[in-house]
């Protein structure tokens, strides 16, 4: 017998056996979605479609994957958009958000990023614009409140805004920029209460980079039952990107008393296209924004 079948066949009566290991330490179907002796969900699920109110997805496709202790999520758990794409990542301890987490956007972007803590926002705070660019960064002290230097940017990536945050009210300098680049206000802060003295614009609004609010636009209108963050958790005053229950775009921007306060909201024909988008300032209607190509994906 040639040394080189020899070598062969002690080969191929390995394989056998590193199967054989491999099946025993991997998950197997008889140990996902188990309940203990007291009928509590333990150890690793996975929640497949069909879910009443999840729509879009076929039927046995998963919609989300993790683990529960003592009928409780814990750990990692992730959830997938219709297309496959992970759609969040959120770390529960005994059934609650706590720890970090991050979202995404339907394409596979990055969405949010943070530290949840149970009922609130801690530590460092990013959120990006659905081109990809980044759209604020923020710092959570340990109650929840914004604290420290806070950053906004336009969707083509120049810095919107930069204002000093001490306990949740603006302090010192902030500081207002044009989507080109260009200074557009100063202004000085002092526990929450501009100096109007020593504040100003430095030249007048550019046209077209900027919608006047019409004096008796329309209300923002309420959120639907049926449109949902993709995050943690609704934010009544705080930003918030809601999707509606064909997971299309509805409303992005922030948010006050529960209603669009500042940001778009996006409205869609029969056959599911978008048609318009609509631009709230102060909280009323400002006009209607132009649809790019990045809205149409």
């Amino acid at each position: 017998m040639s040394r080189a079948l020899i070598l062969v066949l002690v080969v191929l009566s390995l394989v056998p056996a590193v199967e054989g290991r491999a099946q025993a330490t991997g998950p197997t179907a008889a140990a996902i979605n188990q309940v203990d002796a007291q009928g509590r969900r333990t150890g690793p699920w996975r929640l497949t479609a069909p879910q009443e109110g999840r729509s879009g997805y076929t039927d046995g496709q998963l919609i989300e994957e993790g683990s529960y202790l003592n009928g409780k999520r814990s750990g990692l758990w992730k959830r997938y958009w219709p297309n496959g794409k992970v759609m969040s990542e959120i770390t529960y301890h005994m059934g609650r958000p706590k720890g970090p987490y991050k979202t995404y956007f339907p394409s596979g972007k990055a969405e949010e990023q943070g530290n949840w803590d149970l009922d609130r926002n801690t530590g460092a705070f990013k959120r990006w614009h659905p081109n990809g660019e980044l759209a604020q960064e923020f710092v959570f002290d340990q109650y929840g409140t914004r604290d420290g230097q806070q950053l906004y940017y336009h969707e083509n990536g120049q810095l919107a805004v930069s204002v000093n945050i001490e306990q949740g009210k603006e302090d010192g300098t902030l500081k207002r920029y044009y989507a080109n680049g260009d200074l557009q206000q100063v202004a000085e802060f002092d526990g929450g209460v501009i100096n109007a003295a020593n504040s100003k614009y430095i030249k007048p609004v550019h046209r077209e980079t900027a919608v006047a609010p019409e004096p008796v636009g329309k209300a923002a209108p309420a959120v639907a039952a049926e449109e949902r963050p993709n995050a943690v958790t609704f934010r009544e005053n705080g930003y918030n990107t809601l999707y509606d229950k064909q997971l299309r775009l509805s409303q992005v921007g922030m948010f006050k008393s529960g209603r669009l306060y500042d940001g778009k909201r996006y409205r869609y024909d029969a056959s599911g296209k978008l048609v318009r988008i609509e631009v709230y300032q102060d909280g009323r209607y400002a006009g209607d924004g132009v649809i790019t190509d990045e809205d149409l994906q």
